[in-house]
């Protein structure tokens, strides 16, 4: 496969996770103006696939990232690396969380994708309009500016971290239960007040 076309694949998935977002937000602003049972049966069964959605996204952006770096000879810059210390992780941990069905895996998620939003979210930015002066995460080896990839006139290769990132957090809110599905406390017995 060439890099033209595995940068194609690549940003066809990412646009596919950012469809995916946008579906979510949707859905929970739909279900918020106008409650229906059918849409709460639908995030109950996105809720159950969440964790095992966001494992094989984690996933695929880290293949992604391997291939750029290792088969296609892109060499990471700085933000690069900082993006992959935070969606490394993320595949293992999701990985063994749908593995083992642990939907409590987004409280150690969640921090690692907002992080790595963050990240891809300025180097995204700085790609689209690169700085004048550069930034202090270039360096002359590996400039955070070099657009390695340029899919549809806007899909770089932080974009689709981006996209990565953001899908998973919106799997990790998923994966909290449903309002229906929390269970009541524990009816109490009155204490008799004593005088």
């Amino acid at each position: 496969m060439s890099t033209a076309t595995a940068s194609f694949f690549f940003a066809v998935l990412a646009l596919c996770c950012l469809a995916g977002v946008v579906a979510v937000l949707a859905g929970g602003l739909i279900q918020w103006i106008s409650p229906s049972a059918r849409l709460l049966t639908l995030r109950r069964d996105v809720g159950d696939a969440s964790v095992a959605l966001a494992a094989l996204v984690a996933s695929v952006a880290t293949f992604g990232s391997l291939y750029y770096s290792q088969i296609a000879g892109f060499t990471p810059c700085t933000l690069c690396w900082y993006q992959r210390i935070c969606m490394y992780p993320l595949a293992v941990i999701l990985g063994v969380a749908a593995i083992r069905g642990d939907r409590d895996v987004r409280w150690y998620a969640l921090p690692l994708a907002l992080i790595g939003a963050g990240f891809s979210t300025y180097h995204s930015w700085i790609q689209a309009f690169p700085p004048d002066s550069g930034t202090s995460f270039c360096t002359a080896e590996a400039p955070c500016t070099t657009r390695h990839v340029w899919e549809f006139g806007f899909v770089s290769l932080p974009f689709m971290a981006l996209c990565g990132f953001s899908f998973v957090i919106a799997m990790m809110v998923m994966a909290r239960p449903a309002p229906e599905e929390v269970p009541d406390a524990e009816p109490t017995d009155p204490q008799p007040v004593t005088v």
